[in-house]
């Protein structure tokens, strides 16, 4: 069976948040915006998700994280771009995301690299922004 790219439901919550903790990803904030996240499912096991955080005036993309056994199968890239494809479904204006080790996936999808204080004051209230990452992340933008 193919693996398919699908919005989350909320009986994946707790698969997702496992996959998360085992890529090192933070977990906070993600339950209060669980309907705006997609996984990867493989013979109905999530083994991929990313999730959208949606603000006023931009969309923070988190929690893209693939199960270390179905790493390296493109399902990280199919998850990002169903994450962009959403944004652009609700009008989105932009996406941020902030990243402590995938800085070079990134680009590839026209993500830039740029300073924290142009990220929206919306967006910098989340709990990524204001607690769940650290200073020291990179922060990226795609305008869409």
């Amino acid at each position: 069976m193919e693996t398919r790219i699908e919005r989350a439901q909320p009986i994946d919550t707790e698969a997702v948040l496992v996959l998360l903790a085992q890529n090192g990803l933070p977990t906070e904030g993600l339950r209060e915006h669980f309907t705006t996240t997609v996984v990867a499912r493989d013979r109905g096991r999530v083994v991929g998700s990313a999730a959208l955080e949606l603000y006023p005036d931009g969309a923070l993309l988190r929690s893209v994280a693939v199960s270390r056994e179905e790493q390296g199968r493109g399902l990280g890239h199919q998850l990002t771009d169903a994450a962009i494809r959403l944004a652009q479904d609700v009008g989105a204006p932009a996406i941020y995301l902030l990243t402590t080790t995938a800085e070079g996936f990134f680009p590839k999808f026209g993500f830039e690299r740029i300073a924290r204080a142009e990220v929206p004051a919306s967006v910098r209230t989340s709990v990524e922004f204001s607690s769940a990452c650290p200073s020291t992340a990179t922060v990226m933008r795609k305008s869409l």
